[in-house]
């Protein structure tokens, strides 16, 4: 009996002792799943990882990201030591000249473990000005600027270039850029009038689906004007310049927009509505002033009204140094700019150099109490939400997995595509029973003339490998004008290059036509601002010379119109090709008539520049070409892919001949029934095999007959 009952004992306590571990290792387990933090858990909303992580960060953590500055200023000790949220590259800010995509990705991940190295690792966003695809990057597919694409009216295309810029953008493990430019320019005098779409707001809002190709869809059901990016093949994407700054006056870039609150509202306001209702990420604050009151100041408009009433949940960005603006001179009171900056409700100060005095100032008035804990928590909280969009603390170091998309074919299909479609013709024979386009591509000899014929840095524009953009042809690749005229004309076409040929070059040569590129160098920003608007030199010599001597067709290549009326009417047909980029088949492409013009002016043309401003529906409207114009041509069948035909409309008169031939055989019983259902199955079908071609090849609209 005693040993029975010390046997239960033993039994009995045995039980507890393993309750008792189970129960203690239970504890021990659950606290540690107390203890993970929950921003780091990516099944958590993304709301409470945020919170999470705000109530887990110092001041002095949260003022880092707030930080944006140049990856020149940059090094991986500075962002760990300053806790320094985001960089960026400037124009022409690269790893090195004809940098590779693997150069850039090894960069920003060596710059990325400096920040997963800190305390909390949070991750830095990369941002960089891609404006016309990804165009600080050798090999690049270069875009229209934003003015062609506005004439195209195609806001599908303009979404499949945001698709096709983000995919090359995170090529180079940078995941933020600085894009769409959404102002309205109501003067072509301003310099950054190119990367504009459009003088009229409802074209410009229509262009903003560019946004839906850069971050990806929005899901259906998901909350509107929430920001969102899908993906690792997707960018934030930012609007900007927050806001007027198209309507400075006389177009001086940086000035003074004078608009009552209407004009503000229903000009230059309605496509940052479309912006954030398409989840735009992000806004840029312009450096342009409202009625006397700097934007970069304005918490009437950034806070009141764009995180007010527009209810936008992104981070807004100062421009590059836009805080030291807000002075004049600049930098003048930096406490003071910092100060009204933050106030106004700036999120991210692109700085973009100088780490120590901005903390030393922003710390001081957090400490002192002339900016509210709230304030920064508001910003920071914008900023993580952007962060955790992107999936940057589940993936925040980048491969080499889309290298090879840089410059690829399918994305310079999409490029030529856009440059066929931007294309506007303004005039088309000085008879309207005489039209020169489109060009015969046979002819015994043509001539090229012009500086922007054989220039590839003319071509692309400003914002184009650097800050200004280039001249000549090796600091990028692509397809120079000349170059695609020589490889679109027929083999026996003998295609000679005179810039600036003379008369009597002219008249000993026995031309057939003439094409002559000329129109604007490369500008960017305040080097663009113009009050004359002519073409550069020799331009008006080349066109008075060549199209004086022989038929000839002017392509004008420039961001804005110009000064073209005392020439036009020595010129039998004028184009307009606005900024083109890259892919110079683009032009040659309607110029042949391979493809139709289709193409709308964005802008209104002006007769003088006495004229301006001048915007279509002004009381003065008087203009050489008015807003929306643009002729149409002919498509030429026999030289182009059509659906089915790949370029040989015989086919079709073969397999006419040969059913009407089998037709009367099989009258005549020459052919059994079982034959005559047989050859002509088997024809077909070899015919297709044979010759059959997707209309739609390299990403292009099917040909159509079009009208002048």
């Amino acid at each position: 009996m005693k040993k029975f009952v010390g046997r239960v004992g033993i039994e009995h306590w045995a039980w507890v002792m393993v309750v008792m571990v189970w129960c203690l290792s239970g504890a021990i387990l659950g606290s540690g799943n107390e203890n993970i933090a929950k921003y780091k858990d990516p099944k958590q909303p993304v709301g409470v990882r945020v919170k999470d992580l705000i109530g887990r960060m110092t001041l002095q953590e949260k003022i880092g990201q707030m930080i944006q500055i140049d990856r020149i200023a940059a090094t991986p000790h500075l962002m760990t030591k300053s806790f320094i949220g985001s960089l960026l590259s400037g124009g022409g800010s690269t790893p090195r000249p004809r940098a590779s995509a693997a150069d850039w990705v090894n960069m920003v991940n060596d710059f990325q473990k400096g920040c997963l190295s800190t305390r909390l690792g949070i991750p830095m966003i990369y941002g960089i000005d891609a404006v016309h695809g990804h165009n600080n990057v050798y090999n690049a597919t270069i875009f229209p600027h934003n003015i062609g694409l506005g004439a195209t009216r195609d806001p599908e295309l303009v979404r499949r270039i945001g698709d096709a810029t983000a995919i090359e953008v995170r090529a180079t493990g940078i995941q933020y850029v600085f894009a769409p430019c959404i102002a309205v320019c109501r003067d072509p005098r301003w310099g950054r009038c190119y990367e504009s779409y459009s003088e009229d707001p409802k074209v410009v809002q229509e262009m903003t689906d560019i946004i839906l190709g850069l971050q990806g869809d929005i899901p259906s059901g998901s909350r509107k004007g929430v920001p969102y990016v899908i993906g690792k093949n997707k960018v934030a994407a930012c609007a900007k310049h927050f806001v007027g700054d198209g309507g400075t006056t006389r177009g001086i870039n940086e000035n003074n927009t004078l608009t009552d609150v209407h004009g503000l509202l229903s000009i230059h306001m309605p496509a940052y509505y479309d912006s954030i209702i398409k989840g735009v990420s992000t806004v840029m604050v312009s450096y342009s002033s409202w009625n006397g009151k700097k934007m970069h100041e304005n918490r009437e408009m950034i806070t009141g009204f764009l995180k007010g009433t527009l209810k936008f949940k992104g981070f807004v960005i100062s421009d590059w140094a836009g805080l030291d603006r807000i002075t004049s001179p600049p930098h003048a009171n930096y406490t003071y700019s910092v100060l009204a900056g933050v106030q106004a409700g700036i999120d991210m100060i692109m700085l973009p150099y100088n780490v120590t005095e901005f903390v030393s100032d922003l710390t001081y008035l957090v400490k002192n109490k002339f900016i509210s804990m709230d304030r920064i928590d508001d910003a920071v909280e914008r900023i993580l939400l952007i962060k955790f969009n992107l999936g940057l603390f589940e993936n925040p170091m980048a491969d080499l997995s889309l290298v090879n998309e840089i410059g690829s074919q399918a994305h310079r299909n999409i490029a030529r595509e856009a440059v066929s479609k931007s294309l506007v013709l303004l005039k088309n024979g000085k008879r309207e029973s005489e039209p020169l386009l489109p060009l015969p591509k046979k002819a015994s000899k043509i001539l090229v003339a012009g500086s922007h014929a054989d220039n590839l840095g003319y071509q692309c524009g400003g914002w184009t490998i650097a800050w200004q953009g280039f001249r000549g042809n090796n600091e990028t690749s692509g397809t120079t004008i000349l170059d695609a005229i020589k490889s679109s004309v027929d083999k026996n076409t003998e295609v000679i290059y005179s810039e600036n040929p003379d008369t009597q070059y002219l008249k000993s040569n026995h031309f057939s036509y003439a094409i002559v590129v000329v129109g604007e160098h490369p500008y960017t920003e305040t080097v663009g601002d113009s009050q004359t608007l002519t073409m550069a030199d020799p331009g008006p010599d080349v066109i008075n010379n060549v199209c004086g001597s022989l038929k000839c067709v002017v392509v004008v290549i420039s961001g804005r119109p110009i000064v073209i009326e005392p020439y036009l009417s020595v010129i039998d047909a004028l184009v307009a090709a606005w900024l083109p980029g890259t892919e110079g088949q683009g032009v040659t492409d309607v110029l042949f008539g391979d493809y139709g013009f289709t193409g709308k002016l964005p802008r209104t043309w002006f007769k003088s520049v006495d004229q301006l401003p001048m915007n279509v529906g002004d009381s003065h409207y008087d203009p050489l070409f008015p807003f929306g114009f643009g002729l149409t041509t002919k498509t030429m069948v026999a030289r182009s892919v059509s659906a089915g035909i790949d370029g040989r409309p015989y086919i079709a008169f073969v397999v006419i001949f040969l059913f009407v031939g089998l037709y009367f055989q099989v009258k005549r019983r020459k052919l059994s029934r079982s034959q005559a259902s047989v050859w002509p199955s088997w024809f077909c079908s070899f015919l297709l095999n044979r010759f059959q071609t997707n209309p739609t090849q390299r990403g292009r609209r099917p040909i159509q007959l079009q009208t002048l």
